[in-house]
């Protein structure tokens, strides 16, 4: 059994989808949540009402913006206290085909890489220098299977900022385990989310499960309850680990 009895987690993108789940799991497993949600304030406060105000704390702001991390870290601990895990499930998955117009693909590489990659980081520096004063705590990272196998070509920035992830993920980890920091990586293939429903089209959903040994695209609930593992004193010596949760349709 999972304890988290007495542990804040704040988790970025925590209102729907993978990021909810995770928030549930998390909350379920006795910690105080504090959901971090851009635009879906309906779903944010409808979950906040489910797992009680007490126990879940809600937090708005978009990564895009350059001064978002901080803003969401001064917020959550002052909304929750200090923060013994930072989640970072955020993402966006925007196209830039090589023939798009240069401004508007250099505009959507930045944007992805801001809310995929940079504003992660800064959390992650934030979480590093508070948790370096307390004794340590942990980071997890949402990556993607996009990380290792690359994307499709129009995704180029999701699959670069992902793989950055993972580079970010070992590098604290190898880096600050002596200060008990310690940092997991997941990286998800096809989960099904409002995500892959809104970016595949419904005639191409079959394909998606065909490609996958499994037969079907992983559970929200699977990466919520492995993410609350990677955040208990349960998986210490996995630090470092980026865990595929893809039913085997890329194995490295």
């Amino acid at each position: 059994m999972i304890d988290l009895a007495g542990k804040t987690i704040l988790v970025t993108g925590g209102s729907r989808g993978i990021g909810a789940a995770i928030v549930r799991a998390v909350a379920g497993a006795g910690a105080t949540v504090v959901a971090h949600y851009r635009k879906s304030a309906a779903a944010a406060r409808a979950l906040q009402e489910e797992l009680g105000a007490h126990r879940c704390h809600l937090i708005q702001a978009d990564l895009a913006e350059a001064d978002s991390a901080a803003r969401i870290w001064a917020d959550a601990t002052a909304a929750a206290g200090p923060i013994d895990a930072l989640v970072n499930n955020a993402g966006i998955f925007e196209a830039a085909p090589l023939d798009m117009d240069l401004e508007a693909w250099r505009a959507a590489w930045k944007r992805t890489l801001q809310v995929n990659l940079i504003s992660p980081a800064e959390l992650c520096r934030h979480a590093i220098r508070d948790f370096q004063g307390r004794g340590g705590g942990r980071i997890v990272n949402i990556s993607s299977r996009a990380a290792f196998r690359g994307e499709v070509p129009e995704q180029m920035p999701y699959g670069a900022s992902k793989g950055g992830l993972v580079a970010l993920t070992k590098t604290i980890a190898r880096g600050y385990a002596k200060d008990g920091v310690l940092a997991f990586g997941i990286a998800p293939g096809f989960v099904a989310t409002d995500m892959v429903s809104d970016n595949v089209d419904a005639d191409k959903i079959a394909g998606v499960r065909a490609e996958i040994p499994l037969g079907e695209m992983a559970d929200v609930d699977e990466i919520g309850a492995l993410t609350a593992f990677l955040c208990s004193d349960r998986a210490r010596h996995l630090t470092g680990t980026t865990v595929d949760v893809n039913g085997a349709s890329y194995v490295r």
